[in-house]
């Protein structure tokens, strides 16, 4: 199993709508809004590699108000 925390920053506003969009996905197990330079943090849980990176690129970043996401993988189960 493979846990990834991913950080995403959103347009003005956009987090609140964003948050549900993003707690919808499968992988997603847990999502905040959190404050600082990040707007969201996203923990994933996920069998392979891989699918941080499909999770991230293709369906987090293809939202509409996401600007910019940064993943941190966990070293530890």
């Amino acid at each position: 199993m493979v846990h990834a925390f991913v950080m995403v920053k959103t347009d003005v506003a956009a987090s609140e709508s964003l948050l549900g969009m993003i707690r919808d996905l499968d992988p997603v197990t847990e999502a905040h809004i959190v404050a600082r330079e990040y707007d969201l943090i996203v923990e994933l849980s996920v069998d392979e590699v891989y699918d941080v990176l499909q999770t991230t690129a293709s369906e987090i970043q293809s939202l509409d108000g996401v600007l910019e996401t940064k993943t941190y993988m966990s070293l530890e189960d």
